[in-house]
C-alpha cells in the first residue's frame, strides 16, 4: 500500500491546514473549551490543531539572532515554580521559554541553545535586579551591557510603600485605621489611573497620615530618576533622594535604597542613548502571559504553554 502526503492537509488527517490555522487564530482570543463548543469539536482536536498553527508561526518567524534581549521570570503554578522567558526586544517577540527555576543554571540553558556565536552578538540585556540572571549573562555574554528596567525597580519601591502602609495600619487603632483600610490600590496606582472617588480617598488618606504621605511623595519623586540623560546628574538625584530618608523611620525604603545602590550600574545604564529600549513591550508581554494563564486556568502542559508564550506576540498567519 502506498501513502501519498497531501500538502494542504493538516497533521490531523481529517482537517485541512486552512481550517487548522482558522482554529489557531480563534484560540488567540478564546479558550480551547469555547472554540471546541462552538465548532462542535473535541477539545483535544482543537488543541492539536492550535499546536500545529503555533508551530507554523514559529517556523515562519525564523531562528532568533538577538542583539537586545529581555530576561524575566514567570510563575507557572503555586509553590514558587518558575520558568524563564527571554525576549528579542528589537524584533518584539519572545524567543525562549524554559529552565527548571529562576537560577543562573537555568538561564545558562538559553545561552547554550543560542550558541556562543550568537551569544557573543548580544549588546544589551534588560532584566530585573535578580543576581542569578546577571551572573549567567556575565558568564555567557560578557560583552553585553546590563540594564535593570524601570518597571521592576518601581515594582520593588511599590512593595516598600505597601509595607509602610501595613505597618501604619498595625500601629494605629480604632477609627484612625479607617483612612488606610481599602486604600491599597489608590496608594500604589499611578494618579492618572485613579477614578474621582479613588483620588478623593487617596487625598484623605495622605492628609490623615503623615508617614504615608511622606512615603508616597518619595515614591513619586523617585520616578524622576529616569528623566536624567547624564549619569552624574542621575547620581546626584539619587544621593539627594537617599539623604531625604534620614529621620523618616521608613525601614522598607532604606532597604530599597540599599538594593538600588548595589545595582546602580545596571540602573543608571539607561542614561546612555544606545540603551533606550521599548520597556512597554516587556510589560505588554507580561500582561499577555498573565492573560494566557488566567484564560487557561493554569496550563499544566508546559510544551503547550511554551508555544503559547513564544507565539503570542507574532503576527497571525
Amino acid at each position: 500500500m502506498k501513502q501519498e502526503k497531501v500538502s494542504f492537509l493538516a497533521d490531523h488527517p481529517f482537517y485541512t491546514k486552512r481550517f487548522a490555522f482558522y482554529v489557531g487564530r480563534r484560540c488567540n482570543t478564546e479558550t480551547v473549551k469555547d472554540v471546541a463548543k462552538e465548532l462542535r469539536l473535541d477539545r483535544k482536536t482543537v488543541k492539536d490543531l492550535e499546536i500545529q498553527y503555533m508551530r507554523e508561526k514559529l517556523r515562519r518567524a525564523g531562528k532568533p539572532n538577538p542583539k537586545v534581549i529581555g530576561i524575566d521570570e514567570i510563575s507557572i503554578r503555586k509553590g514558587r515554580i518558575y520558568r524563564i522567558v527571554v525576549s528579542d526586544l528589537e524584533k518584539r517577540r519572545a524567543i525562549w521559554f524554559g529552565g527548571e527555576d529562576n537560577s543562573a543554571e537555568s538561564l545558562n540553558l538559553f545561552y547554550e541553545q543560542l550558541g556562543p556565536v550568537k551569544s557573543g552578538r548580544i549588546r544589551l540585556a534588560l532584566m530585573d535586579m535578580w543576581r542569578a540572571f546577571e551572573k549567567s549573562t556575565r558568564k555567557n555574554a560578557p560583552q553585553a551591557a546590563i540594564l535593570n528596567d524601570k518597571f521592576h525597580v518601581m515594582k520593588q519601591l511599590n512593595e516598600a510603600l505597601d509595607k509602610v502602609r501595613k505597618s501604619e495600619y498595625a500601629r494605629l487603632t480604632g477609627k484612625n485605621r479607617k483612612f488606610i483600610k481599602g486604600q491599597k490600590y489608590a496608594l500604589l496606582s499611578h494618579p492618572e489611573n485613579l477614578t474621582t472617588a479613588g483620588r478623593r480617598g487617596l487625598k484623605t488618606l495622605l492628609a490623615a497620615n503623615k508617614r504615608l504621605n511622606t512615603a508616597y511623595i518619595l515614591k513619586e519623586q523617585f520616578g524622576q530618576l529616569w528623566s536624567y540623560k547624564s549619569e552624574t546628574w542621575a547620581r546626584k538625584f539619587f544621593d539627594n533622594w537617599k539623604a531625604s530618608l534620614k529621620w523618616q523611620r521608613l525601614k522598607p525604603y532604606e532597604k530599597f535604597a540599599a538594593t538600588v545602590e548595589r545595582h546602580w550600574d545596571g540602573i543608571v545604564a539607561f542614561c546612555k542613548p544606545e540603551n533606550k529600549v521599548p520597556l512597554g513591550f516587556v510589560e505588554g508581554l507580561n500582561n499577555k502571559i498573565r492573560v494566557i494563564q488566567r484564560r487557561s486556568y493554569g496550563i499544566r502542559d508546559e510544551e503547550y504553554l511554551r508555544l503559547k508564550i513564544l507565539t503570542c506576540m507574532l503576527s497571525d498567519i
